[in-house]
Protein backbone atom coordinates (compact mmCIF):
# COMPACT_ATOMS: atom_id res chain seq x y z
CA UNK A 1 0.00 0.00 0.00
CA UNK A 2 1.34 3.13 -1.25
CA UNK A 3 0.60 6.39 1.00
CA UNK A 4 0.56 9.60 -0.71
CA UNK A 5 0.85 13.10 1.43
CA UNK A 6 -0.58 16.36 -0.33
CA UNK A 7 0.74 19.21 1.05
CA UNK A 8 -1.16 22.43 0.49
CA UNK A 9 -0.14 26.23 -0.16
CA UNK A 10 -0.49 28.96 2.19
CA UNK A 11 2.73 30.88 2.43
CA UNK A 12 3.97 30.95 6.13
CA UNK A 13 1.33 28.73 7.37
CA UNK A 14 3.06 25.98 5.66
CA UNK A 15 5.45 25.52 8.29
CA UNK A 16 2.47 23.59 10.00
CA UNK A 17 3.27 21.22 7.15
CA UNK A 18 6.68 20.63 9.45
CA UNK A 19 4.30 19.27 12.96
CA UNK A 20 2.33 17.33 10.39
CA UNK A 21 5.08 15.26 9.01
CA UNK A 22 6.91 14.48 12.70
CA UNK A 23 3.49 13.64 14.00
CA UNK A 24 2.38 11.35 11.06
CA UNK A 25 5.79 9.58 11.92
CA UNK A 26 5.16 9.61 16.05
CA UNK A 27 2.29 7.13 14.95
CA UNK A 28 3.71 4.79 12.85
CA UNK A 29 3.27 6.77 9.30
CA UNK A 30 5.53 6.99 6.57
CA UNK A 31 4.41 8.57 3.21
CA UNK A 32 5.74 6.92 0.12
CA UNK A 33 4.88 9.89 -2.12
CA UNK A 34 5.05 13.25 -1.56
CA UNK A 35 3.61 15.53 -3.55
CA UNK A 36 3.29 20.01 -2.70
CA UNK A 37 2.62 22.72 -3.84
CA UNK A 38 3.92 26.25 -3.02
CA UNK A 39 4.98 26.01 0.78
CA UNK A 40 3.95 22.52 0.77
CA UNK A 41 6.87 21.63 -2.13
CA UNK A 42 9.56 23.50 -0.34
CA UNK A 43 8.81 21.70 2.89
CA UNK A 44 8.42 18.54 1.07
CA UNK A 45 11.56 19.07 -0.38
CA UNK A 46 13.81 19.17 2.82
CA UNK A 47 11.69 16.19 4.06
CA UNK A 48 12.79 13.72 1.44
CA UNK A 49 16.40 15.61 1.04
CA UNK A 50 16.21 14.24 5.21
CA UNK A 51 16.68 17.95 6.24
CA UNK A 52 13.56 18.89 7.77
CA UNK A 53 15.04 19.08 11.46
CA UNK A 54 17.46 21.00 10.03
CA UNK A 55 14.71 23.54 8.71
CA UNK A 56 12.56 23.21 11.95
CA UNK A 57 15.33 24.11 14.41
CA UNK A 58 15.72 27.04 11.88
CA UNK A 59 12.56 28.42 11.14
CA UNK A 60 11.84 28.23 14.52
CA UNK A 61 14.93 30.81 15.43
CA UNK A 62 13.72 32.95 12.62
CA UNK A 63 12.23 36.93 13.91
CA UNK A 64 10.93 39.26 12.98
CA UNK A 65 13.93 41.43 11.64
CA UNK A 66 15.22 38.22 9.87
CA UNK A 67 12.15 37.99 7.88
CA UNK A 68 12.15 41.33 6.82
CA UNK A 69 15.90 40.73 5.38
CA UNK A 70 14.21 38.18 2.73
CA UNK A 71 12.23 41.34 0.94
CA UNK A 72 14.03 43.87 -0.97
CA UNK A 73 12.50 47.49 -2.78
CA UNK A 74 13.29 45.86 -6.35
CA UNK A 75 13.13 48.44 -8.74
CA UNK A 76 12.85 46.12 -11.74
CA UNK A 77 9.26 45.26 -10.40
CA UNK A 78 9.74 41.86 -10.87
CA UNK A 79 9.05 41.27 -7.31
CA UNK A 80 10.23 41.62 -3.71
CA UNK A 81 11.76 38.95 -2.49
CA UNK A 82 15.51 38.85 -2.17
CA UNK A 83 16.64 36.31 -4.16
CA UNK A 84 20.44 35.67 -2.87
CA UNK A 85 19.54 35.20 -0.02
CA UNK A 86 16.09 33.06 -0.41
CA UNK A 87 18.67 30.66 -2.92
CA UNK A 88 21.00 30.30 0.29
CA UNK A 89 18.52 29.35 2.63
CA UNK A 90 16.75 26.80 0.09
CA UNK A 91 20.44 25.29 -0.35
CA UNK A 92 21.29 25.11 2.92
CA UNK A 93 17.63 23.94 4.86
CA UNK A 94 15.87 22.54 1.39
CA UNK A 95 17.99 20.51 -0.42
CA UNK A 96 21.87 20.95 -2.15
CA UNK A 97 22.45 22.89 -5.73
CA UNK A 98 23.50 19.46 -7.15
CA UNK A 99 20.23 17.28 -6.14
CA UNK A 100 17.92 15.68 -8.54
CA UNK A 101 14.41 14.45 -8.01
CA UNK A 102 14.96 11.06 -9.76
CA UNK A 103 17.81 9.94 -7.08
CA UNK A 104 15.61 10.56 -3.95
CA UNK A 105 14.44 8.00 -2.01
CA UNK A 106 10.83 8.84 -1.95
CA UNK A 107 8.95 9.61 -4.67
CA UNK A 108 8.26 13.73 -5.52
CA UNK A 109 6.58 15.95 -7.07
CA UNK A 110 6.45 19.76 -6.79
CA UNK A 111 3.37 21.59 -8.68
CA UNK A 112 3.64 25.44 -10.87
CA UNK A 113 1.61 27.04 -12.86
CA UNK A 114 2.48 27.94 -16.71
CA UNK A 115 2.14 31.35 -17.15
CA UNK A 116 1.64 31.54 -20.82
CA UNK A 117 -0.95 28.79 -21.16
CA UNK A 118 -1.90 29.09 -17.31
CA UNK A 119 -1.60 24.87 -16.78
CA UNK A 120 -0.53 22.96 -14.55
CA UNK A 121 2.87 21.84 -14.05
CA UNK A 122 3.85 18.81 -12.54
CA UNK A 123 8.16 18.79 -11.68
CA UNK A 124 8.88 15.44 -10.95
CA UNK A 125 12.39 15.01 -12.87
CA UNK A 126 15.63 17.63 -12.20
CA UNK A 127 16.55 19.47 -9.85
CA UNK A 128 15.17 19.87 -6.82
CA UNK A 129 15.54 23.19 -5.94
CA UNK A 130 14.43 24.63 -9.13
CA UNK A 131 11.26 22.29 -9.28
CA UNK A 132 10.76 24.46 -5.75
CA UNK A 133 11.36 27.55 -6.94
CA UNK A 134 9.03 27.71 -9.63
CA UNK A 135 6.42 26.01 -7.20
CA UNK A 136 6.94 28.93 -4.90
CA UNK A 137 6.91 32.14 -7.25
CA UNK A 138 4.03 33.65 -5.91
CA UNK A 139 3.07 36.47 -8.35
CA UNK A 140 3.57 39.91 -7.19
CA UNK A 141 6.31 38.92 -4.82
CA UNK A 142 8.75 36.43 -6.34
CA UNK A 143 9.62 36.78 -10.45
CA UNK A 144 8.49 34.33 -13.18
CA UNK A 145 10.77 31.21 -12.84
CA UNK A 146 12.33 29.85 -16.57
CA UNK A 147 12.01 25.82 -16.25
CA UNK A 148 12.45 24.05 -19.33
CA UNK A 149 11.39 26.58 -22.07
CA UNK A 150 8.36 27.74 -19.64
CA UNK A 151 7.72 31.06 -17.39
CA UNK A 152 6.63 29.30 -14.38
CA UNK A 153 5.10 30.57 -11.35
CA UNK A 154 2.65 29.40 -8.01
CA UNK A 155 1.23 26.19 -8.15
CA UNK A 156 -1.20 27.60 -5.71
CA UNK A 157 -3.11 28.96 -8.91
CA UNK A 158 -4.10 25.52 -10.39
CA UNK A 159 -3.72 23.14 -7.61
CA UNK A 160 -3.34 24.18 -4.15
CA UNK A 161 -3.75 20.76 -2.31
CA UNK A 162 -2.19 18.07 -4.88
CA UNK A 163 -4.17 15.22 -4.49
CA UNK A 164 -4.68 14.33 -8.07
CA UNK A 165 -1.17 14.67 -7.93
CA UNK A 166 -0.14 11.73 -5.35
CA UNK A 167 -3.25 9.53 -6.74
CA UNK A 168 -1.27 9.83 -10.66
CA UNK A 169 1.71 9.02 -8.86
CA UNK A 170 0.31 5.60 -7.46
CA UNK A 171 -0.64 6.68 -4.03
CA UNK A 172 -3.43 4.23 -3.10
CA UNK A 173 -4.21 6.55 -0.19
CA UNK A 174 -3.77 9.80 0.00
CA UNK A 175 -3.47 12.14 3.29
CA UNK A 176 -3.83 15.82 2.16
CA UNK A 177 -3.13 19.00 4.00
CA UNK A 178 -5.14 22.13 3.49
CA UNK A 179 -3.64 25.34 4.92
CA UNK A 180 -6.39 27.69 3.37
CA UNK A 181 -9.82 26.58 4.81
CA UNK A 182 -10.73 29.13 7.28
CA UNK A 183 -8.72 32.40 6.13
CA UNK A 184 -11.46 34.11 3.35
CA UNK A 185 -10.69 38.38 5.08
CA UNK A 186 -9.12 36.71 8.10
CA UNK A 187 -6.00 38.07 7.16
CA UNK A 188 -6.18 41.87 6.23
CA UNK A 189 -4.33 43.70 9.05
CA UNK A 190 -4.84 47.00 10.17
CA UNK A 191 -2.05 49.23 9.98
CA UNK A 192 -1.95 52.75 11.71
CA UNK A 193 -2.80 55.94 9.59
CA UNK A 194 0.50 57.58 8.58
CA UNK A 195 0.54 61.00 7.16
CA UNK A 196 1.74 61.27 3.23
CA UNK A 197 5.04 63.77 3.74
CA UNK A 198 6.47 63.34 0.26
CA UNK A 199 4.87 63.10 -2.45
CA UNK A 200 7.94 62.28 -5.13
CA UNK A 201 10.59 59.63 -5.03
CA UNK A 202 11.33 58.98 -1.72
CA UNK A 203 7.52 59.47 -0.76
CA UNK A 204 6.82 56.73 -3.35
CA UNK A 205 9.43 54.12 -1.46
CA UNK A 206 8.97 55.18 1.77
CA UNK A 207 4.65 54.34 0.86
CA UNK A 208 6.01 51.30 0.01
CA UNK A 209 8.03 50.35 2.37
CA UNK A 210 5.52 51.46 4.84
CA UNK A 211 2.86 48.64 2.85
CA UNK A 212 5.27 46.14 3.80
CA UNK A 213 6.69 46.11 7.27
CA UNK A 214 2.35 46.42 7.90
CA UNK A 215 2.28 43.23 6.70
CA UNK A 216 5.34 41.71 8.30
CA UNK A 217 4.86 43.38 11.49
CA UNK A 218 0.48 43.75 11.99
CA UNK A 219 -0.82 46.92 13.80
CA UNK A 220 -4.13 48.94 14.07
CA UNK A 221 -5.54 51.00 11.15
CA UNK A 222 -8.60 52.57 10.81
CA UNK A 223 -11.62 50.46 9.01
CA UNK A 224 -12.09 52.80 6.27
CA UNK A 225 -8.02 52.81 5.17
CA UNK A 226 -7.85 50.86 1.89
CA UNK A 227 -6.11 47.55 2.31
CA UNK A 228 -1.85 47.65 1.18
CA UNK A 229 -0.27 46.23 -2.03
CA UNK A 230 0.69 43.21 0.28
CA UNK A 231 -2.98 42.77 2.00
CA UNK A 232 -4.65 42.68 -1.30
CA UNK A 233 -2.50 40.40 -2.61
CA UNK A 234 -2.93 38.36 0.18
CA UNK A 235 -6.22 38.27 -0.11
CA UNK A 236 -6.49 37.69 -3.62
CA UNK A 237 -4.60 34.72 -3.48
CA UNK A 238 -6.16 33.29 -0.32
CA UNK A 239 -9.66 33.60 -2.26
CA UNK A 240 -8.39 32.05 -5.35
CA UNK A 241 -6.68 29.44 -3.90
CA UNK A 242 -10.04 28.49 -1.37
CA UNK A 243 -12.08 28.29 -4.25
CA UNK A 244 -10.10 25.82 -6.95
CA UNK A 245 -9.03 23.88 -3.66
CA UNK A 246 -13.05 23.26 -2.85
CA UNK A 247 -13.56 22.64 -6.47
CA UNK A 248 -10.57 19.95 -6.90
CA UNK A 249 -11.04 18.40 -3.65
CA UNK A 250 -14.81 18.09 -4.93
CA UNK A 251 -13.42 15.93 -7.95
CA UNK A 252 -10.87 14.52 -6.41
CA UNK A 253 -11.19 14.29 -2.48
CA UNK A 254 -8.23 12.76 -0.42
CA UNK A 255 -9.06 9.29 1.48
CA UNK A 256 -8.24 11.95 5.06
CA UNK A 257 -7.91 15.96 5.11
CA UNK A 258 -5.86 17.79 7.75
CA UNK A 259 -7.11 21.11 8.22
CA UNK A 260 -4.97 23.33 10.55
CA UNK A 261 -6.76 25.98 11.92
CA UNK A 262 -4.18 28.59 11.00
CA UNK A 263 -6.25 32.14 10.10
CA UNK A 264 -4.41 33.48 12.70
CA UNK A 265 -1.31 33.64 10.98
CA UNK A 266 -0.81 36.40 8.38
CA UNK A 267 0.73 35.29 4.89
CA UNK A 268 3.85 37.03 5.60
CA UNK A 269 4.18 35.98 9.18
CA UNK A 270 7.30 33.12 8.59
CA UNK A 271 8.54 33.91 12.05
CA UNK A 272 5.39 32.45 13.98
CA UNK A 273 6.55 28.75 13.02
CA UNK A 274 6.13 27.58 16.57
CA UNK A 275 2.11 28.37 16.21
CA UNK A 276 2.20 26.08 13.22
CA UNK A 277 4.31 23.14 13.77
CA UNK A 278 2.14 22.75 16.90
CA UNK A 279 -0.74 22.97 15.17
CA UNK A 280 0.16 20.98 12.51
CA UNK A 281 0.36 18.34 14.98
CA UNK A 282 -2.48 18.62 17.02
CA UNK A 283 -4.55 18.75 13.29
CA UNK A 284 -3.29 15.20 13.29
CA UNK A 285 -4.03 14.25 16.74
CA UNK A 286 -7.89 15.15 16.07
CA UNK A 287 -8.02 13.04 12.84
CA UNK A 288 -6.15 10.32 14.38
CA UNK A 289 -9.02 8.07 14.69
CA UNK A 290 -10.58 8.46 11.06
CA UNK A 291 -6.69 8.18 10.24
CA UNK A 292 -5.95 4.62 11.54
CA UNK A 293 -9.65 3.47 10.53
CA UNK A 294 -8.87 4.15 6.67
CA UNK A 295 -5.22 2.82 7.23
CA UNK A 296 -6.62 -0.59 8.67
CA UNK A 297 -8.74 -0.75 5.94
CA UNK A 298 -6.50 -1.07 3.34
Amino acid sequence: MNIGLALGSGSSRGWSHIGVIKELADQGIVPDIICGTSIGSLVGASYVSNNLEKLEEWVCSLTRFETARFFEINTSLNGFINTERLHHFLNEYVASANSVIEDLDKQYAAVATDLETGREVWLTKGSVLEAVWSSISLPGLFPAIKNNNKWLVDGGLVNPVPVSVCRALGADIVIAVNLNGDLIGKHLQKPKNIKKQDTGVVGKITDLVTEYTASVFPVTKSDNQAPSLFEAIASSVNITQDRITSSRMAGDPPDILLSPKLSHIGLLEFYRANEAINEGKECVQRVLPELQHVLSMT
